[in-house]
């Protein structure tokens, strides 16, 4: 079975984790709790809400990963009840006679894009729409799967939004994405970032995105590493190649530190090769004696982040 980040896992209690990393550590793999079910209901819960729940009703899914020498969730492969992926569920929605409002947004949304010249083998839908969880109020989270189809979809957003075939978001929905965000940066430096990615718009009103699923990603480290503390530092971007990865990787020309890899996808696609780039994260060390920066710690990863440094007309 292969499980790849943006998967949905549901164990036979009714939890619903979205996985993190698709490589098996000591028989588990690493995820987050999303879901949840609470007086009756599946609940979506956030970071701190999704720890003291799985404390208090389900300790044994809390792990710590000696890989990443981080607490995570960890789900024993026994205890996968069953495997929600995102490929599947597109099928079934164009599929489908009857669709909710969001569902045909989505659907909308994803025929849009194929008509402009994207594969719809290499997109999913997560999130709340996964799992049919989803709500008027819910975003569209749509996975590109390969690294051409991803930015060729970039592109296609672009041309989109410059064609009125879609719409940027607004400055409230901007605010709203980074209050949700809970993003280290201020408003101005989150909102320069975030336009030049073009891996977000608006669908018929509604909010959604794209991320990448890099099946050709360089395969992590599989000993342990060792945290060595919070650092700041300024660097030169030598390679963005794999910045929009999950995690994403930026190599630095620094004499101590190699790379950069940010866990949160605020920080996917922030910056491009030959940008100087000022990063706040947590050093660590690897057992063969490298070094990395980590940018989220924490899914909201409060004090870390990664920003260009513009000049000031910028």
């Amino acid at each position: 079975m292969i499980y790849q980040p943006r998967d949905f896992i549901q164990t036979p209690e009714g939890l619903i984790f979205a996985v993190v990393d698709g490589h098996i550590e000591a028989g588990r793999l690493l995820c987050w709790l999303r879901y949840a079910p609470v007086e009756g209901r599946r609940q979506k819960l956030r970071t701190a809400a999704a720890q003291d729940y799985l404390a208090a009703h389900a300790p044994d899914y809390l792990y710590t990963s000696r890989r990443l020498d981080t607490l995570l969730h960890g789900v024993p492969l026994g205890r996968i009840a069953r495997h929600h992926r995102p490929r599947t569920r597109v099928r079934e929605l164009l599929g489908a006679a009857h669709l909710d409002a969001i569902e045909a947004k989505a659907a909308h949304l994803l025929r849009l894009l194929a008509g402009m010249g994207l594969d719809l083998d290499q997109v999913g839908l997560t999130g709340s729409l996964l799992i049919g969880a989803q709500n008027p109020a819910s975003d569209l989270d749509v996975v590109i799967y390969g690294r051409a189809a991803f930015f060729q979809a970039r592109a296609l957003v672009r041309r989109a939004l410059a064609e009125g075939a879609l719409d940027d978001l607004t400055p409230e929905d901007w605010r709203d994405a980074y209050a949700r965000r809970g993003c280290a940066l201020g408003f101005e430096d989150y909102l320069w970032h975030e336009r030049r990615k073009f891996n977000k718009g608006m669908a018929a009103g509604t909010k959604f995105d794209i991320s990448l699923i890099g099946e050709d990603a360089p395969v992590p480290d599989s000993g342990p590493v060792r945290k060595l503390g919070r650092t700041r530092l300024r660097a030169r971007v030598l390679d963005a190649g794999f910045a929009y990865d999950c995690p994403a990787v930026y190599r630095l020309d620094h004499p101590d530190i190699a790379e950069v890899h940010a866990h949160t996808q605020t920080y996917a696609g922030q910056a491009e090769a030959g940008e100087t780039v000022e990063i706040a994260g947590v050093l660590e060390e690897t057992a063969q004696g490298s070094r990395h920066l980590v940018v989220g710690t924490s899914r909201e990863a409060p004090g870390e982040y990664i920003k260009v440094v513009r000049a000031p007309d910028a």
